[in-house]
């Protein structure tokens, strides 16, 4: 099924725990209501503008909302940012009752796009496998999810993320005083703990605790340790109003964690200031969101960290993530901890001690 969300044609998925939608533009996935038990919610961000009113920027942009695959992450210079996965038309293929398959052929690499977006029964979760083929060369890639925090108040929403092993503020300006854009992080500043990062201004602040430091959009990644027996995917939490969203991935495809702290510091449009009190949660293998060309330099080889991978024409790579919510209980704090709880369910645990096990195929990342 086809219509219209938010001024965009989407595919429409639905089933008794998860409602969603892909726009069949740009292929961004939102909104998605996932059915719990303590009631239904919707985390994903669709943008305060309508495609309709920016018909002249890039449909990453006039379409932006949820979550869409990138490749390449960032800019380049034949071609839309963060990609045409990003920007052009995705086609459906075949469906069923919990599944959507789409494909895209894109003209900026030449490769060709398989993407798969499904539901499995009894959990709240989606599940997605972007399957990428007829690609030669070192590409940077990644996830966008863009979660809504404007309905939580000051502060009190946590976010967290597994443990890393190299963090840092974007190494420039990210938001340009030129362009209309202000931040408050200070530019290249490494830390070792998200609640004590440098601020431009001095001192420090707490980057799990959100909204916050409205005015001001910055941006952090951090690269995760690899995957272990005990700890088989690496994972990112946000500890929403009764109820916790959080994806996992293999750190193989997706070495790092960005943080897009979106809090009203760009004023040009479409932005207007009125993009607040957003933050992407993003999984990618780039150097932050720099482009393909900067992510090829590999600065970060020193440290470890992939920022672009290898692929080949006569192979095709498959990329896989879970986006996934449960309700949690009062006073539960910021997540601690994800691991698996057997065969087919997770353990999410709170700074409180609660523990919540939640039914996931967690494997399917792994």
């Amino acid at each position: 099924m086809i219509h219209q969300v938010h001024g965009e044609l989407s595919f429409h998925l639905a089933t008794p725990e998860v409602s969603l939608d892909v726009t069949c533009r740009a292929g961004h996935l939102a909104p998605v209501v996932f059915h719990l038990p303590g009631g239904d919610v919707s985390p994903y961000s669709l943008s305060p503008w309508r495609p309709e009113e920016y018909p002249d920027i890039p449909p990453l942009l006039s379409v932006l909302r949820g979550d869409f695959f990138c490749l390449p992450f960032g800019g380049q210079e034949n071609g839309p940012p963060h990609g045409d996965p990003a920007n052009a038309e995705w086609h459906e293929i075949s469906r069923s009752d919990d599944s959507l398959c789409l494909v895209m052929d894109a003209a900026d690499t030449g490769a060709r796009l398989r993407k798969t977006v499904s539901v499995h029964p009894g959990q709240h979760a989606v599940y997605q496998e972007n399957v990428v083929s007829n690609l030669e060369g070192d590409f940077s890639y990644g996830t966008h999810p863009v979660l809504d925090f404007t309905g939580i108040a000051e502060g009190q929403a946590r976010v967290t993320v597994s443990p890393y092993r190299w963090a840092s503020v974007y190494p420039e300006l990210f938001s340009n005083p030129a362009d209309g854009e202000t931040q408050c992080l200070q530019p290249g500043a490494a830390f070792t703990d998200l609640r004590e990062v440098p601020l431009m201004a001095g001192g420090t602040t707490d980057l799990t605790c959100y909204p916050a430091r409205e005015g001001n959009d910055d941006l952090v990644m951090m690269a995760h340790y690899p995957a272990s027996a005990e700890q088989p995917f690496a994972w990112s939490a946000a500890v929403m109003d009764g109820y916790v969203w959080f994806s996992l991935k293999n750190p193989v495809d997706f070495p790092c964690t960005l943080l897009w702290i979106s809090n009203g510091g760009r004023s040009a449009p479409p932005w207007r200031s009125h993009h607040l009190g957003r933050m992407g949660i993003e999984d990618v293998c780039s150097h932050f969101a720099e482009g393909v060309a900067h992510s090829r330099l590999d600065i970060l080889q020193k440290q470890g960290v992939a920022t672009t991978r290898n692929f080949r024409k006569d192979q095709s790579v498959t990329l896989r993530t879970i986006q996934a919510a449960a309700n949690v209980p009062a006073g539960f704090g910021a997540v601690t901890g994800i691991v698996p709880h057997g065969h087919g369910e997770v353990a999410v645990t709170g700074e409180s001690g609660d523990t919540v096990i939640v039914p996931l195929d967690w494997d399917f990342v792994t």
